[in-house]
């Protein structure tokens, strides 16, 4: 009788350990969506090691989450779905608006939106695209579309617009004629391979802004954001780290603050030019 009620006291305490693990590990997983600027398939390729470098060293489970384009990533983040989210600098503004998502990481490098024409095409200013058509990604990536269409309406430039869904497709389509020009910016433009980089001119650049910020959202609790933000800022220590920040596009990664990095992106009152993708 003895044995029997210690071998259920064992099964209990077992079973109750297992649960209890279980629950921490169910606390301590987090989902992060990537802004696709790029193919999701090439962004799911580049961020899965470094989130899985990140959750080896901190115990903290990062899931990769991907939408298939900007828009619907835009309607998740602003339901909140994200625990972290990798986010343009308007999608910052956004986000802290609809759901108090905090910028908590960013590159040092700060962001220009270029507009981009063919390099043997005959124009030289903004007013030359008078009445052309011009490629975006979507209407809400911040330097490549959001600021640049803002910036056009304030030089009078009547356009065509054209969203083609990420910055490569956008300078692919100028290189084939399928657009006059085309917004991206530097990040993305020298990402791309030489053959399509070396074709392309850039005619006119956004006033500098802080880079694609991390933010989380206010449920993840803060000790778990700075732990995150600890490991990143530790990879910048090893080699290894270093390649697979290069990979993301944060090869100097720093601490962000909304209100000296993003706040001032609402001063530039160009919300009514954001679009958001209905249901």
């Amino acid at each position: 009788m003895t044995k029997c009620k210690s071998r259920i006291s064992l099964m209990f305490f077992v079973c109750m350990s297992m649960f209890f693990t279980s629950n921490v590990a169910r606390a301590e997983t987090f989902k992060v969506y990537v802004v696709p600027q790029y193919n999701p398939s090439q962004l799911h390729a580049e961020w899965t090691p470094l989130l899985n470098r990140i959750s080896h060293d901190t115990g903290i489970t990062l899931q990769l989450v991907m939408m298939s384009s900007i828009p619907k990533f835009e309607k998740s983040l602003l339901r909140g779905d994200p625990d972290i989210a990798l986010v343009n600098p308007y999608h910052a503004v956004m986000a802290k608006a609809a759901k108090g998502y905090l910028p908590f990481l960013k590159d040092a490098k700060p962001l220009s939106g270029i507009l981009l024409v063919r390099k043997d095409s005959p124009y030289q200013t903004l007013q030359d695209l008078e009445g052309k058509e011009i490629g975006f990604p979507a209407p809400n990536a911040f330097g490549a579309s959001l600021f640049m269409r803002a910036l056009l309406s304030d030089a009078k430039v009547s356009y065509r617009e054209k969203y083609l869904n990420t910055h490569g497709n956008v300078y692919r389509n100028i290189l084939n004629g399928g657009v006059a020009a085309g917004g991206g910016v530097n990040n993305t433009l020298n990402d791309e391979n030489p053959d399509v980089k070396g074709a392309l001119r850039i005619l006119y650049q956004t006033p500098l802004s802080a880079s694609h910020p991390l933010v989380a959202h206010p449920r993840v609790p803060p000790k778990i954001v700075q732990t995150i933000l600890s490991a990143f800022l530790a990879l910048k220590n090893d080699a290894t780290g270093e390649g697979l920040l290069k990979e993301v596009r944060i090869p100097n990664p720093v601490m962000a603050n909304y209100d000296s990095d993003y706040l001032p992106l609402e001063k530039l009152k160009i919300d009514k030019y954001v679009l958001v993708e209905k249901d």
